[in-house]
């Protein structure tokens, strides 16, 4: 098998001839657009020799209006798909497609509604710090919140089957708001979790498969559990369930995970205990369904000979 059929195998949980995996980080701003992008991703794709090449995405829902107030929410207009920050992340795709799409999966990377409604406010830092934001104003205008929510989901799934359309695998659904301190259990199922099915439906025609990306840290993950995604991913080091947890959750989906992506062996480890690492973790996950990768996106600044080493490593497995 190549390692795009040899990818989709294992996320089916067929025979495969090596466990696949995947590994991304951003790129230094100055290649967030245009064809600076599109090299950087070639460039790591090559370098890397990661089997899922995932896009990322920088063009990011726009701050267009000012959110101070609760009510300001409403004030959030309708996209359509000549919205410029979808063309412009469907140009960026388009010309990876054109460049890679035999040599592996490829997705593109969708933020969900929660970052999505984090960056209509006014970019994209402090999210750490500032999330109860949301939920503030949330419970003071529900309404305008609600609407602004339906308005941005709209515009992502507009993204996802245009992407679709342009010959995308699938694509990689980076879910916020599954903390256990920010929206209450009733919030999620009333506000978000709408939302986030309405674009994870709109991938639903994917040629290869959906990864969903559960990010940040105390996630209550049993909120997940019944979204249509086919491999599901989230930070096991940022206090969350283990792999071993998640997968009684997630039943009979695929695992992609393993590795820490801000410390331990991958970012401060020599090769061989990369190696070791990479050995140990297929060992305890097994090899049916299961993908190697890390917690979330890796230091800019990482060598690839780092990640490239744990990608061989997983070849290696017997």
């Amino acid at each position: 098998m190549n390692n795009r059929e040899n990818t989709i195998a294992a996320v089916r949980g067929e025979k495969v001839d090596h466990i696949p995996s995947g590994f991304w980080l951003h790129f230094p701003e100055s290649c967030f657009h245009g064809d600076a992008a599109v090299q950087a991703h070639l460039d790591f794709f090559r370098e890397s020799e990661t089997d899922i090449m995932k896009i990322m995405n920088e063009n990011v829902v726009p701050c267009s209006v000012p959110i101070v107030n609760p009510e300001d929410w409403a004030n959030i207009p309708a996209f359509d798909r000549n919205s410029s920050f979808i063309q412009d992340q469907l140009e960026i795709t388009k010309k990876i497609l054109d460049k890679v799409h035999d040599n592996g999966i490829v997705l593109l990377t969708v933020h969900g509604v929660v970052a999505s409604a984090w960056h209509a406010r006014g970019g994209t830092a402090g999210y750490e710090t500032g999330s109860s934001f949301l939920t503030d104003h949330l419970r003071a205008n529900p309404k305008a919140v609600a609407q602004a929510y339906d308005r941005i989901s709209d515009a992502l799934a507009i993204l996802t089957e245009e992407a679709l359309k342009i010959g995308i695998d699938g694509i990689y659904y980076a879910a916020l708001g599954g903390e256990s301190y920010l929206y209450t259990d009733e919030e999620f199922e009333e506000f978000v979790k709408p939302n986030d099915l309405k674009v994870l439906k709109a991938a639903a025609g994917r040629p290869a498969f959906n990864v969903l990306h559960m990010c940040k840290d105390r996630l209550n993950l049993e909120r997940y559990k019944d979204y249509p995604a086919d491999v599901v991913n989230w930070g096991v080091y940022e206090q969350n369930p283990s792999l071993l947890e998640g997968k009684k959750i997630f039943g009979d989906k695929a695992i992609l995970g393993g590795l820490d992506d801000r410390a331990g062996v991958l970012v401060d480890g020599t090769e061989e205990d990369i190696r070791t690492e990479v050995h140990r973790v297929i060992s305890e996950m097994g090899q049916h369904k299961f993908l190697l990768g890390a917690d979330c996106t890796l230091p800019t600044e990482i060598e690839m000979s780092r990640i490239r080493t744990a990608v061989r490593a997983a070849k290696e497995f017997r």
